[in-house]
């Protein structure tokens, strides 16, 4: 009998507020979602070059109190279920509630999943066998793209909309679409 390894997927990993949607601050409301125009395009053309699409998210407003775990839960099932309909199925999102200065009660605590940090993006590579180096993270703050170097992610982009900053991303990008390029 072989011993057949199995394959490691390339993963297109995103943040979600500012990348997948316009961030109004603590978004947890269905009518507050505004998709970021062209996410739908950029998903499909990686779920087509076969990467999976997974989202880490770091979403303190649960921690904080301003919304909680059910909130959040309906509100990605909305998500997932755009995307879905657009052709972009996501294939997981992982997010961390905890803060460690502004969590209240259980929440307050410096987690391994809170970005800077690499836990989830390390948690979705178990889960998914991820090729790391193979893969692209896509974020619009400087902590998401320490997340994915910290990981090992092989390409970090920065969506930067509005200003120019100076980042460790390897590139940055003014329109979402313009992350098909890297395809």
């Amino acid at each position: 009998m072989t011993n057949n390894p199995v394959t490691e997927k390339k993963a297109l990993i995103l943040d979600r507020d500012g990348v997948i949607n316009i961030n109004k601050g603590y978004v947890h409301r269905v009518e507050e979602f505004e998709f970021i125009p062209g996410i739908f395009t950029v998903c499909r053309a990686f779920v087509a070059a076969g990467y999976l699409v997974i989202v880490v998210t770091n979403q303190s407003g649960i921690g904080r109190g301003y919304y909680d775990d059910a909130q959040f839960h309906i509100l990605t099932r909305y998500m997932l279920d755009r995307f879905a309909e657009q052709g972009a199925p996501i294939d997981q999102v992982y997010y961390c509630p905890h803060h460690p200065k502004f969590g209240i009660g259980s929440y307050q605590i410096d987690c391994a999943c809170r970005k800077p940090k690499p836990g989830m993006i390390q948690q979705a590579q178990i889960d998914f066998r991820l090729d790391l180096s193979g893969s692209i993270l896509i974020g619009d703050s400087e902590r998401d793209i320490e997340a994915g170097i910290n990981a090992g992610v092989g390409v970090t982009c920065l969506y930067e909309p509005i200003t120019k900053n100076i980042t460790k991303a390897d590139y940055i990008f003014y329109r979402i679409e313009e992350a098909t390029n890297l395809l």
